[in-house]
């Protein structure tokens, strides 16, 4: 399983993510899944916290303690994963199966193939190629068709 070179960090209190008031956020949390869902923001390699900070008018803290009290995750693990979706989609799809793995890591957001392939790993357990392979592969298996009653 050591394929990537990747730790699992370990877990801190953070004390202030207590004295935010829930309605904050909530509005912080609401805030973050239009700019992720609506306006796809992870598509962009260079979008940070500090950057989604800006735009929604806060700061990082806050952004840190809504993305991990409501989405119980980092940022950096919550961009990644909406890129991983985003990157499923698009190997399973017929129409971009001659999309090399470099434009599809491109197109997700990530700045380069070995971090995207470093990220599908940690999340999929294989590799991109692996993953698309596997799918098609699903696909052109012939249906087991089931015995009707007379037939049995």
């Amino acid at each position: 399983m050591a394929k990537y070179n990747y730790h699992v960090k370990k877990e801190k209190a953070a004390t202030y993510r207590s004295q935010i008031r829930p309605e904050i956020i909530d509005e912080i949390y609401e805030q973050i899944l239009k700019k992720m869902i609506v306006e796809k923001k992870y598509k962009d390699p260079t979008y940070t916290a500090k950057k989604l900070a800006e735009e929604i008018q806060t700061n990082t803290r806050y952004i840190s303690a809504a993305v991990s009290l409501r989405f119980q995750m980092n940022y950096a693990e919550l961009v990644c994963s909406y890129r991983i979706r985003d990157a499923i989609s698009m190997l399973t799809d017929k129409r971009n199966k001659q999309m090399t793995m470099a434009q599809v890591a491109e197109a997700c957001g990530f700045a380069n193939r070995q971090s995207f392939y470093a990220a599908f790993y940690r999340l999929q357990g294989k590799t991109p190629k692996q993953y698309q392979a596997e799918f098609f592969a699903k696909l052109l298996q012939p249906k087991r068709q089931k015995k009707t009653i007379t037939e049995q």
